[in-house]
């Protein structure tokens, strides 16, 4: 007898997971989240998983509780004889800390990758990692979507008659290049130095952007400081226009106040994170049909191969 899938929700993705579900055609599982006075909490599953494909939806976002609410919920579908149990992951949280870049510091995204297998992680879906090599911390299957697969068509319909794609910094150097290859234009790329973490000290421009359509491409804004400088600095150098792209929107800080106030005519995010306030100038793109397509992919043991497409030209 082949299995059922049933998807599920954690705290902080219940409106992509609810997106992803109506995709897929069915309704989203039942679970309950006791707290206790002390801060504490235990997940349930209100419905039987014996034998099922289960598919649970969060991102790791700050606070940590998301984390520690994906590990129980994943023990527990474990622990409930669960036939596999998929971590799907919009926003894997702690991907900047994919390496020693100082001495006496923790490689956070490993241990993250570590504690999902502890708990009983079979296989994880996710999407723009910060670093590509996150996949080799795994002992399971790792699955990692592209947002390009949504933003790549709606910056086609926009019709830019000049466009020239950005990198806010040399370390996406890889990933606009992805995309200015893809739709076919030129490549500019801004230097920063910083004087500490979310602090930018000088920023300079490498290639010309006079008369251009700039879009700058992100996979994360925090506080909004370096991408809101990088398109002060575009209309600067003569840009007509500038927006930008990003994954997940983690809009900490002043970073709402900081778009809005900026140069930007938008700024176009995936629902990976929800926003904690609407902005006018920001857009959002769901990746609820892309995940849903990989999750009927994966429980029919199909190919997902055709949602790496762009991947082969990064």
């Amino acid at each position: 007898m082949s299995s059922v899938v049933k998807i599920f929700s954690g705290s902080a993705s219940r409106a992509l997971a609810e997106k992803i579900a109506e995709s897929y055609g069915k309704p989203l599982g039942k679970e309950l989240i006791q707290r206790f006075a002390d801060g504490e909490f235990q997940p349930s599953f209100e419905e039987t998983l014996r034998g099922n494909d289960v598919f649970i939806v969060q991102s790791t976002i700050a606070p940590s509780d998301n984390l520690m609410e994906l590990l129980l919920m994943i023990d527990a579908a474990r622990r409930a004889s669960a036939k596999q149990v998929v971590a799907v992951i919009p926003y894997f949280g702690f991907g900047r800390q994919d390496r020693k870049d100082k001495p006496r510091v923790s490689i956070g995204a490993k241990l993250i990758a570590n504690l999902l297998m502890a708990a009983g992680v079979n296989r994880v879906i996710t999407m723009d990692l910060h670093a590509d090599q996150i996949q080799g911390f795994f002992d399971v299957p790792v699955d990692h979507m592209y947002a390009s697969a949504i933003f790549v068509p709606y910056i086609k319909k926009l019709n830019l008659p000049n466009l020239v794609v950005g990198s806010p910094d040399t370390g996406g150097t890889r990933r606009a290049g992805a995309y200015a290859k893809f739709l076919n234009s030129e490549l500019v790329i801004c230097y920063k130095q910083r004087k500490k973490a979310n602090e930018v000290e000088k920023m300079t421009l490498i290639g010309d952007v006079k008369g251009k359509d700039v879009v700058l491409i992100d996979d994360i804004i925090d506080t909004a400081g370096s991408i809101t400088k990088a398109g002060a600095m575009m209309i600067e150098k003569g840009a007509t226009s500038v927006r930008a792209v990003c994954t997940h929107p983690v809009f900490s800080c002043k970073a709402h106040e900081r778009i809005k106030n900026s140069v930007f005519e938008e700024v176009i995010v995936s629902d990976s994170i929800p926003l904690s306030k609407e902005c006018p100038k920001v857009t959002v793109l769901t990746a609820s049909k892309l995940f849903a397509d990989v999750i009927q992919r994966v429980h029919n043991h199909e190919s997902i191969s055709s949602h790496f497409e762009f991947s082969t030209i990064l």
